[in-house]
């Protein structure tokens, strides 16, 4: 009876997640983008080396769609969203749940400052759709989301709050721990921050940034510190993406994570897209955000620990 009672006391927050969800769809159909699907179970995930996959027989669960929807991008498919599920192992905790609910999209012949503004009309979309108006309440802090808002590059936010430059290729596990005890904390206080242009060894599935090659062209968005949305200039070079994969694979051979094969159905595929842009946020602590809540369990019919 534990669980029936829980979930009769999240009847209002997963009516307001319901209204969220029906606003991101309408705003991108609105937009002309195209609703796409795409395998729960991949045979070749991205190997990044902070994402553990959910093994099943000789696949893998997804842990984002991303390389399945590039390849729609190179088929000629020029707009395109999906909310979908998503797993990753291990992940557990007031922010993370193994199994979570995502929101991808793409845009040919866009870069990341087009994400930019996708991202705030979404949350402005979604706050409307949840009555939360023009600000947002999230524990003690009020942040307005109905202005113009903050941008900050990674060098000068690490400066400002942990008092050094990383540079184009910082000791990644200093640069992970600064940005979680000292960095993320202060973003997105009073409004909406995006945190742009990582460093160049972090660049992962982005292009480097012409006019600055120690970054690369990636954002990510921050509302009362907590993080949203990751999104790049996507890198169309099949050549460069196979080094950095390949690079990747070696790291988690070392450290002693899964290996996985090579999508080579992506990396055929890559040089065949356009210059696009694309981006993933979570829905559930966006519906967290706007529903003041403190855990994601809470706006879930069924996390991890019920």
């Amino acid at each position: 009876m534990k669980l029936i009672s829980s979930l009769k006391d999240k009847k209002n927050t997963l009516t307001a997640r319901a209204k969220i969800i029906q606003a991101i769809r309408g705003f991108f159909i609105e937009r002309d983008f195209l609703e796409v699907e795409t395998p729960l179970r991949v045979r070749a995930p991205a190997p990044e080396l902070h994402l553990k996959s959910v093994a099943t027989g000789d696949h893998w669960l997804a842990t984002s769609p991303e390389l399945q929807m590039k390849q729609l991008m190179a088929a000629g498919y020029e707009r395109i969203f999906q909310i979908c599920r998503v797993f990753r192992d291990a992940e557990s905790g007031r922010m993370h749940n193994p199994e979570f609910t995502m929101l991808e999209w793409y845009r040919a012949d866009a870069d990341y400052a087009a994400l930019m503004d996708d991202m705030k009309e979404i949350v402005l979309a979604a706050a409307q759709a949840a009555g939360s108006g023009r600000t947002v309440e999230y524990g003690n802090l009020s942040v307005n989301v109905d202005t113009e808002w903050e941008k900050i590059t990674v060098s000068d936010a690490f400066e400002k709050f942990a008092v050094y430059r990383p540079g184009p290729d910082p000791d990644p596990d200093r640069f992970d721990v600064d940005m979680v005890d000292k960095v993320e904390p202060e973003l997105g206080i009073t409004v909406p921050t995006f945190l742009i242009d990582y460093p160049a060894s972090m660049c992962s599935l982005s292009r480097i940034k012409k006019d600055n090659p120690d970054v690369c062209e990636r954002v990510e968005l921050y509302i009362a510190g907590v993080e949203l949305a990751n999104g790049f200039s996507e890198l169309v070079d099949s050549h460069e993406q196979r080094r950095r994969f390949e690079q990747d694979l070696a790291q988690r051979a070392a450290k002693g994570l899964d290996v996985y094969p090579l999508d080579e159905n992506f990396l055929n595929a890559l040089d065949h897209m356009p210059p696009s842009a694309g981006c993933a946020l979570g829905i559930d602590r966006l519906v967290m955000l706007l529903c003041n809540k403190q855990n994601i369990h809470d706006v879930m019919c069924f996390p991890s620990d019920s």
